[in-house]
């Protein structure tokens, strides 16, 4: 046999060692409903646990489209006041 042979039936044989994947979905850490006192606060007075994933959305700004259940989003008016505060 030639050393590339064995290379590649050696790697295609530890393939086969690696743990399937596992379709968990993720930890939720943002609560739904639980910064709803947020609204109508200006975003500059507001403090929140470093440990929480936030994105702040301002007027006309693109996002991207994906949920992420451990993330808060809070969306803000011109002024920067929080207009709206959900998980996703």
């Amino acid at each position: 046999m030639q050393p590339k042979t064995i290379l590649c039936a050696a790697l295609l044989g530890l393939s086969a060692c690696a743990p399937p994947m596992t379709g968990d979905a993720p930890v939720e850490t943002c609560r739904e409903g639980a910064y709803d006192g947020l609204v109508g606060r200006p975003l500059a007075a507001v403090t929140l646990p470093q440990s929480l994933d936030t994105r702040v959305i301002r007027p006309n700004e693109m996002v991207t489209q994906d949920y992420r259940p451990d993330r808060l989003n809070l969306e803000l008016d011109g002024e920067g006041t929080i207009i709206r505060a959900y998980c996703g």
